[in-house]
């Protein structure tokens, strides 16, 4: 196999195993078995959760990381949509550029943040990372009564802000509701060191009791996704 073809498989499936918070043996394995290991990952990690398609994207897009934002910035000149717009800020979200992330999003909704929620969600993601926290609060407080808003990323997101602000009880209030068993194991380990900050010592022990009996019971899958949250876990723990 060509050198430049084995380094770019072993880049997709480093990206891959850290994309999907993957075992960190895999690392090992993909890089001193460069073909075979790689090969290995690809059938055990990969093939298995996305078809052929996806994966050939995801290949070039290690690649060449540009390619796929140039191709969105082609198809919104071509034809300046809602959605085409969104796309492209979906991209730059993707490769973490933010400021022109939240520049789309912002052109897309045009003021109007009742036409998709989660576009708002999104932006609520842009603003955080940009440690913008009012307009974290302001796009939250935006969709608050939306059924969906209750114990998701952005209700995380706008309880952390809140505290940033300094409206730590407001802030708690919401957190406290990402509190939700068998998911957001990392939202609630950090809702866990809030309670520590705050000298809520017990009620930070029983979330980190139930996220440790959990991870007992979770797939194999999830068990590689969350083995860091959870070793995070047990320090805590074990510090209390």
């Amino acid at each position: 196999m060509p050198y430049f073809l084995i380094i770019a498989l072993q880049g997709f499936c480093v990206y891959h195993a850290v994309k999907n918070k993957n075992n960190y043996y895999w690392f090992f394995v993909i890089i001193f078995l460069p073909v075979l290991g790689s090969v290995i990952y690809l059938l055990t990690q990969v093939f298995g959760k996305k078809d052929l398609d996806v994966v050939q994207d995801e290949i070039v897009n290690v690649i060449n990381p540009t390619k796929k934002i140039d191709d969105l910035q082609k198809q919104l000149d071509f034809a300046e949509t809602f959605q085409n717009r969104v796309n492209l800020a979906d991209a730059l979200l993707e490769i973490k550029d933010y400021p022109n992330a939240i520049n789309e999003y912002e052109v897309a909704l045009s003021t109007n943040y009742d036409e998709d929620a989660g576009v708002v969600k999104k932006l609520i993601e842009g603003y955080y990372q940009t440690k913008n926290y009012d307009k974290v609060i302001f796009c939250a407080e935006k969709i608050m009564t939306k059924s969906d808003f209750k114990g998701s990323r952005s209700q995380f997101l706008y309880g952390l802000a809140l505290e940033e602000i300094g409206q730590s009880e407001k802030a708690e209030e919401q957190l406290k509701q990402i509190d939700q068993r068998y998911s957001n194991y990392q939202e609630r380990y950090t809702l866990a060191q809030f309670l520590v900050e705050k000298g809520k010592i017990e009620d930070a022990k029983e979330i980190l009791s139930e996220i440790l009996i959990e991870s007992q019971h979770m797939s194999k899958p999830n068990r590689s996704k969350y083995q860091g949250v959870v070793n995070d876990v047990k320090k805590l723990a074990s510090s209390l």
